[in-house]
């Protein structure tokens, strides 16, 4: 147990809530700032992308027992169900038997975190704009504008749990040595919703991750407790087959009809759904350093903002917690170590799942349709089975390991120039999972 000190976060998002629980563990006061209304008294806005928890942030929940509180609210998710344009439908299966990630509504999930925040004894202030933070005092300003009155309001440790457009991490930029970018994808993305059937059951499979690949845009489907989906539109903003083509209803209507045409009778709600809900950014967020002494530090999307092609953008937030905890436990009342360690931890891992995060719409889009890549996963999955000792796909690294996400990548790059030659073999159609692949294989790792 840590020496007490009141402590703020700044944003009461997932990974804001869970840090507070934690917080609250080791004695602190925690007080937990958010500029919007309480989430749990208004209905969720029509920009959300259903979350998926992996082993990483089942970790930061089992480590503080609350791993079965929050399964009750998702649904196993174990393969991909990939939608071609000829209405094929193949299914690409994640892992081994039994292994899952999981689908949560972000909406669901954050009320929950802030219920069992608050059971465990933070203090939460919603419709408070926190504008700026004193670094060297741990002191956050809080006003109804910028350019008004503000109030101090004093704290012996602040962390920035604000999200990629950070009011906290805004003050640390204003430091000297303090690297920061920031790269808006050229694709947007925009909600839509197949609702559930009128006796609550799901109207396509709800244990998959349904994608339609379509080149350099996809549509993806995940299940809610509901009986719905939340569905994703990921497209271009600009150019052919972009958001700025889809002006009026019949030009929406007949793209679907002809890239989507499975989709007609699962999403009646589209053109009303499309106009409705707005399009959405997509942007990569990278700073360094992540604390200002042993004052304040960075977490999260503050910190390290991703895409979502991964599924690892809570995630990743959750493992910064699990981290940054195996520092508080190791140093005790040394924050300024904790924090020193934790961001030098973390920091090459975040790079390398926000370089992973950006290949997988790639993947998701278009190589999820190509014949050629599927037979390399069906290659890879198979000697991974028989050799498990040498070989664990990429996916399953990421997803269903606690391997740091920067030797992840590194062996995943590996891995894939081995597939290469292997997949040039003559014939590998056929003697796809034959000695001569296998020891292929063996010889090149080797």
């Amino acid at each position: 147990m840590q020496t007490p000190k009141k402590i703020a976060i700044v944003g009461s998002g997932l990974v804001g809530t869970l840090l507070a629980i934690y917080l609250k563990k080791q004695g602190h006061t925690v007080h937990v700032f958010d500029r919007s209304p309480d989430i749990r008294t208004v209905e969720f806005s029509g920009r959300s992308i259903n979350l998926v928890m992996s082993n990483r942030g089942w970790k930061t929940l089992q480590d503080i027992g609350l791993e079965h509180e929050i399964k009750k609210i998702g649904i196993p998710v174990d393969k991909r169900a990939i939608h071609l344009q000829d209405d094929k439908l193949n299914y690409q299966y994640y892992g081994k038997d039994g292994e899952a990630i999981f689908s949560l509504s972000r909406g669901v999930l954050n009320r929950k975190m802030i219920d069992l925040a608050e059971n465990a004894g933070a203090e939460f202030f919603f419709n408070r704009k926190i504008w700026d933070v004193s670094l060297a005092t741990a002191t956050l300003y809080e006003g109804e504008t910028e350019q008004g009155e503000w109030t101090e309001l004093k704290y012996d440790l602040v962390f920035g749990a604000d999200g990629a457009f950070s009011r906290i991490r805004h003050r640390m930029q204003r430091q000297s040595m303090f690297d920061y970018s920031q790269e808006f994808m050229k694709l947007g993305y925009k909600e839509l919703h197949i609702p559930a059937n009128t006796d609550g059951t799901h109207k396509i499979d709800k244990n998959s991750l349904h994608i339609w690949p379509r080149g350099n845009f996809m549509l993806m489907a995940l299940a809610n407790l509901d009986g719905s989906f939340t569905c994703t539109l990921f497209m271009p903003f600009e150019g052919e087959n972009s958001f700025e083509q889809l002006k009026d209803e019949a030009t929406l209507v007949s793209f679907f009809a002809n890239y989507f045409p499975d989709t007609k009778e699962v999403i009646p709600d589209l053109v009303k759904d499309f106009f409705k809900n707005p399009t959405s950014y997509l942007a990569i967020m990278k700073c360094y350093p992540w604390a200002y002494q042993d004052k304040v530090a960075l977490i999260g999307d503050s910190a390290h903002a991703i895409v979502p092609f991964y599924g690892h953008g809570m995630n990743a937030g959750f493992e910064d917690i699990t981290i940054l905890n195996e520092f508080i436990l190791k140093f005790g009342d040394d924050w300024n170590t904790i924090f020193a360690e934790y961001q030098k931890s973390r920091k090459p891992n975040a790079d390398a799942i926000a370089e992973l995060s950006r290949r997988n719409f790639v993947e998701m889009s278009s190589k999820t349709a190509d014949e050629k890549f599927l037979l390399q996963k069906k290659i890879e999955k198979w000697f991974s089975d028989k050799h498990p000792d040498k070989w664990m796909p990429l996916y399953s690294r990421v997803t269903f390991s606690l391997q740091p996400y920067s030797e992840a990548l590194a062996i995943g790059d590996f891995q894939n120039k081995i597939m290469e030659e292997v997949m040039q073999i003559e014939n590998i159609e056929q003697k796809w999972n034959s000695n001569e692949v296998e020891q292929k294989i063996i010889s090149l790792l080797t």
